[in-house]
């Protein structure tokens, strides 16, 4: 079996793949797009592949994207993984191949991984405070006559 752990940004992804003894087999870089996950999950990933990622803005549709791909996907709580794996220096190299090797060795605290209608209904909620939000703000905004002479 392989280990991967991928260290997910706003613009970037970075990819660590071990295999059972920690061996490094592969690291790289790729853009956040579906399109370039989606290109190395099939050159790289395969149903003998575990996938560690961290819990962040992103990680729901990439994680849709994988779990038909791999054979175990887990998403980390990266406040507990922190804990873990404190490192001094932080880079997305050092963060991607940290999650391989905690999910190697078992020390990788997971979160449950929503199913898609529960995942469509919290985005409708997030959709809908925030709406409120935005009523509420407008609501209060400062009224400024405009005065013509």
């Amino acid at each position: 079996m392989t280990f991967a752990g991928l260290d997910l940004h706003k613009k970037e992804v970075e990819a660590a793949l071990i295999d059972e003894h920690g061996n490094i087999l592969h690291r790289s870089r790729f853009p956040a797009t579906r399109e370039a996950l989606e290109t190395f999950a099939k050159k790289r990933l395969s149903s003998g592949t575990a996938v560690a990622v961290e819990a962040t803005t992103n990680t729901w549709p990439v994680a849709a994207i994988l779990q038909p791909l791999v054979g175990k996907l887990v998403v980390s709580n990266p406040l507990r993984t922190k804990a873990i794996a404190s490192a001094k220096i932080k880079t997305g190299k050092v963060d991607a191949l940290a999650l391989a090797q905690l999910l190697r060795t078992g020390y990788l605290p997971e979160v449950w991984i929503p199913d898609n209608e529960t995942r469509l209904m919290r985005q409708r909620s997030t959709e809908r405070a925030m709406l409120s939000a935005d009523r509420t703000r407008l609501a209060h905004r400062p009224f400024v006559s405009v005065v013509r002479h």
